[in-house]
């Protein structure tokens, strides 16, 4: 089985880079608690359901329990509430999609990405 095509997230400046690549293809975040089922189950639906995107989208994966801080610098640059488990995409500098919990859908981010 191939390994999912994850981008960790675990500094200011790899956040800053982003919010910047996110101007030449859309970037999504997932945030994760690596001590909560229902972020293990989201996780697990995303890598599922995500090689129906467009292969331009990268995916970028933040470890909430290593990583507390960068979630609350996200939540900043962003204009987003925290919470998790959590995505949000990315594009041309602002989050244009934030779900949470089992609201996180892999068809959603289709939509508002009109894929």
């Amino acid at each position: 089985m191939e390994t999912f095509p994850w981008n960790e997230l675990r500094s200011d400046e790899e956040l800053v880079k982003l919010s910047e690549e996110s101007f030449d293809f859309p970037v999504m975040i997932f945030k994760h608690s690596t001590r909560c089922n229902i972020s293990s189950i989201a996780k697990y639906r995303i890598e599922s359901d995500a090689c129906s995107l467009d292969k331009s989208v990268k995916f970028y994966y933040l470890d909430l329990i290593a990583h507390r801080h960068i979630s609350s610098k996200i939540s900043e640059l962003f204009n987003v509430h925290h919470e998790s488990p959590q995505i949000l995409v990315i594009k041309n500098g602002d989050c244009i999609l934030d779900s949470s919990h089992l609201d996180i859908q892999i068809d959603e981010v289709k939509e508002v990405l009109s894929i």
